[in-house]
């Protein structure tokens, strides 16, 4: 059994952690909790063994823009992905009763996810925070009474919350992808035997009519499905984008062969990761 470090942002008990646990299910895990997303790139820094798990979309709230100018920014690789089903709970002190809630604190994102369940409840606050688990830690450490927070259920057992209801969110078909990162001596055995047969890279192209849709073209030619494309802005170069691109091909040759025919056609190539396409996980428990 290995052990691995995993830098995540959120507390004990987000769905960072979750995650984590589950895609390194076979091994033992020692979760390094992170305020912001910035602060896991720093801890894989100070210590080029951990290893770093971010969210980069969500099937209800869409990408995490910011998210992917980290990736490219830095020079750590993508070694895999995990889809995570995420179920929310409703979790307060023991003894409270879901009618004697008056406020309920969350990350924006879960609050959002979770509009329908909190106009069923009457005459009560909603508190944005920083993140799901650390809502539950407050609700616990400050002993808030007549207060709950959306949040996991691995949250509510780890603060020893009541969990006052499960599967609150209104839409059951909710899934955030997280990315499997770090230096690439560090995380290659992550990999095993698996299949690579995704990744996600980062090009821009000249600022000319039909530029993108000639990329496109030639990775249609050589069979690569184009499953994500986001485009982000490129600071300081008014109306230029730098495109990210998740590709899935059946063979690594021919994956390799419509990189080069490509890049004759853009400006600026970066490769964020080769990886195995990520297992999806069922109902949060």
């Amino acid at each position: 059994m290995a052990k691995r470090k995993v830098a995540i942002q959120g507390g004990l008990g987000a769905y960072h952690g979750i995650a984590a646990e589950k895609f390194f299910q076979e091994d033992e895990v020692e979760i390094i909790p992170c305020l912001t997303f910035r602060d896991i790139f720093h801890e894989i820094k100070k210590d080029p063994m951990v290893i770093g798990i971010m969210a980069i979309e969500n099937t209800i709230a869409g990408s995490l823009l910011p998210n992917y100018e980290l990736l490219r920014l830095h020079k750590y690789a993508i070694a895999g992905e995990y889809k995570l089903r995420i179920s929310h709970c409703l979790a307060a002190l023991p003894g409270e009763d879901i009618h004697e809630i008056r406020e309920v604190m969350s990350h924006p994102i879960a609050l959002m996810q979770c509009e329908n369940f909190l106009d069923t409840l009457v005459d009560i606050k909603v508190v944005e925070h920083e993140d799901t688990a650390l809502a539950a830690r407050d609700v616990a450490t400050k002993q808030m009474k007549h207060s709950a927070a959306i949040c996991s259920t691995r949250a509510a057992e780890i603060y020893r919350l009541n969990v006052l209801a499960r599967g609150i969110e209104t839409n059951k078909h909710n899934f955030t992808r997280f990315l499997i990162f770090g230096e690439k001596w560090a995380v290659e055995d992550i990999q095993k035997d698996d299949v690579i047969n995704k990744s996600s890279v980062v090009f821009t192209t000249p600022h000319a009519e039909g530029s993108l849709a000639k990329v496109l073209s030639v990775l249609s030619f050589y069979g690569i499905n184009l499953t994500k494309i986001q485009s982000l802005p490129i600071i300081g170069r008014e109306w230029e984008y730098q495109f990210y691109v998740d590709l899935k091909f059946p063979s690594l040759d021919r994956y390799h062969q419509s990189l080069d025919a490509i890049k004759p056609l853009i400006s600026e190539f970066k490769t964020l990761g080769e990886y195995p396409e990520g297992v999806q996980s069922e109902i949060v428990k």
